[in-house]
């Protein structure tokens, strides 16, 4: 389905939930364990975005069969707030499918100026998210939660300004 024109978004059902936590807890592996502290690295479990999405499965959508996605895309709010992608689907249709429909929602929820948290150094992402659109507007402190209580970390937020909904 990478490169395909068949990229169909839907919500995501419990059937879901085993995949899409590997192909999260890969995802974020590749790009964020090098370049994050070690102490926000070991906190983030595959049994850690295992609740994390089951906390937010209405809220999730997806490309790919039931039982087998290839990307997730989930909204909070006015931000862009998860996107990943498995790794034989990266480079397709996939990432630009999720980012278009995040970006309907958002804009159906009347969100005129949408936003993005982006690891520092995660230069793929960056990348890909400018050749969206999105616009790196500086840093910021995003607050993660994690077992031990909050944990703050500087990230590049990246915003985008949405037409309206019709």
């Amino acid at each position: 389905m990478g490169s395909g024109i068949d990229a169909v978004v839907r919500t995501a059902v419990p059937a879901d939930v085993d995949a899409l936590t590997d192909l999260w807890h890969a995802g974020w592996q590749d790009a964020h364990a090098a370049i994050l502290p070690p102490e926000l690295v070991r906190w983030r479990t595959r049994e850690s975005f295992r609740e994390r999405l089951a906390d937010a499965l209405a809220q999730v959508r997806v490309v790919g069969p039931i039982g087998s996605p290839s990307g997730f895309c989930m909204i909070h709010h006015d931000e862009l707030y998860q996107l990943f992608v498995a790794r034989d689907a990266r480079g397709g249709s996939v990432a630009p499918t999720l980012v278009a429909d995040a970006q309907a929602r958002l804009a159906e929820r009347g969100v005129d100026v949408a936003w993005l948290a982006c690891a520092i150094g995660n230069e793929r992402a960056a990348r890909f998210y400018e050749k969206c659109g999105w616009r790196r507007v500086g840093t910021m402190v995003s607050r993660l939660e994690i077992p031990p209580g909050p944990f703050d970390l500087e990230v590049w937020r990246y915003e985008k300004r949405l037409a309206p909904a019709a």
